[in-house]
């Protein structure tokens, strides 16, 4: 039997994440063993001597056939050091520690795709103290405050005037004057509404619309609306694109709707939810995802 493992935050009793559930069920059907781990059930030892196995609560474990990291942008140095050390020992990992390090930083992430040349909204380091005349030279207002690291919506701000955008900046700076926040060109025509697509392999499973019921958030995981939408071959190729330059094997790249019909991307999540994507499509993301993680362990199986 095929033995995996699940990277999260919580045990596995702990759990009512809809992804990840569907992800066990599965895994059941396929006839995969498929474990939920957090990350401090692990104790890191690095050695030549032993490449067989880890230690899980403290046991020696055999190692799995593949790991499924599901932490995305909050996985701690710690768990990111288990994903590395995971891989070093020839494990599959599916996304590995540098991909999941590229989504996580955000200003990082938008280094590598506009260095590329893909579609990407302005984006700014903010350096404190701030000087608003630059940001506004070089950005420009309304615009958007996020965290370096942040996922499902949380720490991001529209300023739609200076006195906001003053205001959250020195609530920010006097609680963290270390903080790493950046500073984003506001894309009116995406207001309230973007795209979700998933990439799976280098390839396109589904796409789907988010529009917010209230405010410029177009998260499913805060409300939004999931709706149908037509995959065309710049959304396929911006996609697909984006999943290759950060090594993602499978991702949620968000896409906002520029003008005269053309996209920008917005981010990228490693461990994307697909709730939404399997009620809107019909189609079972989570057999799809392991199904590609067994054709990754066949395909290494032959080459060794």
């Amino acid at each position: 039997m095929i033995q995996g493992i699940i990277i999260y935050n919580k045990k596995e009793k702990d759990i009512t994440d809809y992804s990840l559930l569907r992800l066990l069920e599965a895994s059941k059907q396929k006839n995969i063993n498929l474990k939920v781990i957090t990350p401090d059930q692990f104790e890191l030892v690095v050695t030549k001597d032993d490449k067989n196995s880890i230690l899980i609560d403290d046991k020696i474990t055999n190692l799995p056939d593949f790991v499924l990291p599901r932490i995305g942008s909050a996985t701690s140095f710690y768990a990111l050091s288990v994903i590395r050390q995971l891989e070093y020992l020839g494990v599959y990992v599916c996304n590995s520690a540098n991909s999941i390090n590229y989504v996580k930083d955000k200003l990082f992430m938008h280094q590598i795709l506009s260095q590329s040349r893909l579609p990407t909204p302005k984006t700014m380091l903010a350096k404190f103290p701030i000087d608003t005349s630059v940001v506004k030279r070089e950005v420009g207002l309304p615009l958007i405050i996020k965290n370096v690291t942040g996922t499902q919506g949380r720490g991001i701000y529209l300023c739609e005037s200076e006195e906001k955008f003053l205001d959250i900046m020195e609530l920010i700076y006097t609680n963290n004057e270390n903080a790493n926040i950046i500073l984003q060109e506001f894309i009116e025509t995406s207001f309230g509404k973007d795209l979700r697509v998933f990439v799976l392999g280098g390839k396109v499973i589904g796409c789907m619309q988010r529009k917010s019921k209230s405010g410029f958030k177009a998260n499913f995981s805060k409300g939004a609306e999931a709706l149908p939408y037509k995959l065309t071959s710049e959304i396929e190729w911006i996609s697909t694109e984006t999943a290759r330059l950060l090594n993602l094997d499978v991702a949620g790249i968000d896409l906002l709707f520029g003008k005269n019909g053309k996209y920008l991307v917005c981010e990228a999540n490693s461990s994307p939810q697909f709730e939404g994507l399997e009620k809107i499509t019909g189609k079972g993301i989570a057999e799809n995802i392991l199904d590609y993680i067994l054709v990754r362990i066949g395909c290494k199986l032959i080459n060794n």
